[in-house]
């Protein structure tokens, strides 16, 4: 029973923390108004919580793929240059440079059209993390964790 109003105590005060740190200017400024629903219902603990786990989750996961993909483009490009060296296949590099330039002004033509759709994501982008500060960094903190083990 005790315990239990420790814990009240405690949580109020951290609310009152929350409170306190909204009414800043510099914290709207930041963060906007409204820190958004995820901490409306959750501690700022249990934010923590689960952007951490999720957040090491995905670094552990990216640096695995990451590992396994760098090891086979790698291996391939080792074994292609191993067969070229060794004549089992001829390389014609002036159409490999060809097709890389063709390849290049897609790209520059691509990313020329998707620059206000990528502005709309980065705005999105912008406003879910104000809203989900410390969601976000939680997320952020698990996932280099994730990437270091």
């Amino acid at each position: 029973m005790a315990n239990s109003k420790v814990e009240d105590e405690i949580y109020d005060k951290v609310v009152d923390l929350t409170e306190y740190a909204k009414r800043q200017r510099w914290w709207n400024r930041l963060f906007g108004k409204n820190s958004g629903p995820i901490a409306e219902k959750y501690s700022v603990a249990t934010q923590i919580a689960i952007g951490g786990v999720s957040g090491w989750c995905a670094g552990y996961l990216f640096q695995k793929v990451g590992k396994v993909a760098a090891t086979a483009v790698g291996g391939g490009l080792l074994l292609l240059q191993v067969a070229n060296n060794s004549g089992y296949i001829q390389v014609d590099w002036k159409r490999v440079e060809k097709d890389v330039n063709k390849a290049k002004k897609q790209l520059k033509k691509g990313t020329d059209q998707a620059v206000p759709e990528l502005n709309t994501f980065v705005e999105k982008s912008r406003e879910f993390v104000k809203k989900n500060i410390v969601v976000t960094s939680g997320f952020i903190g698990g996932f280099l964790l994730g990437l270091a083990s």
